[in-house]
């Protein structure tokens, strides 16, 4: 088997949970979190809990951004965010789907939040419609105003309208190694290596603008606080 395919056979479900057909293990790492925002998001926190809200679309419930937040983040970072209260890992296979609604501009963005510690030490993947210093990239706040980390990454990230895209992050605190994945699973749209954070949780949102998020689902190594 070729190297590029055995990547891809390496992130293929393993096992399929009962009744859902979400794989149980990814990576040989167990499912931790299947977040469908079904019964709310008693376990998510935004630091301004008015600007996120459970929405029926289409009989499904997903989690909004439905204005801009109030929260002022201590150091330049997202600010329209919401923190999982209750999960920290170390290694992990993270899955999300996201919708912007927002019209395009030229830092349209989503973002996923990892390695989360304390509202100044995390990384964030922003997923912005063109690429510059400050948009499209994996980054690091730490204690600082955000950093891009990436050694690759694509030139921007084309929002549909109306359309839910499927993120995926893979990461590997040992070696530093950070994939993401935007709709393609074959091919990732951003890689960075880098280990000042080895653990923490997750968050999503957007750096300032509005979006839809469903199906936030995590295979990991669960960490302690």
């Amino acid at each position: 088997m070729n190297i590029f395919l055995f990547g891809v056979a390496l992130l293929m479900p393993v096992v399929s949970s009962s009744g859902k057909g979400v794989p149980e293990t990814m990576l040989d790492m167990p499912l931790l979190l299947n977040e469908t925002f079904d019964q709310g998001a008693g376990r998510w926190e935004p630091p301004d809990p008015e600007a996120f809200t459970i929405l029926d679309e289409n009989v499904n419930s997903v989690y909004a951004i439905v204005k801009d937040s109030s929260y002022k983040p201590p150091v330049r970072s997202p600010q329209n965010i919401t923190i999982l209260k209750d999960l920290w890992v170390s290694d992990f296979v993270l899955e999300v789907k996201l919708k912007s609604t927002t019209a395009d501009y030229g830092h349209r963005d989503m973002c996923v939040i990892f390695g989360y510690q304390d509202p100044s030490h995390y990384y964030y993947v922003h997923f912005g419609l063109k690429a510059d210093a400050h948009s499209n990239s994996i980054f690091l706040v730490n204690g600082e105003p955000r950093v891009s980390i990436a050694t690759s990454r694509t030139s921007g990230t084309r929002w549909l309208d109306d359309t839910y895209h499927t993120v995926r992050i893979v990461r590997h605190v040992d070696s530093g190694t950070i994939k993401v994945y935007f709709d393609d699973m074959g091919k990732a749209a951003m890689i960075a290596r880098d280990t000042t954070l080895k653990k923490g949780g997750f968050g999503v949102g957007s750096f300032d603008d509005t979006g839809h998020i469903d199906d936030f689902r995590d295979w990991g190594k669960k960490a302690e606080k």
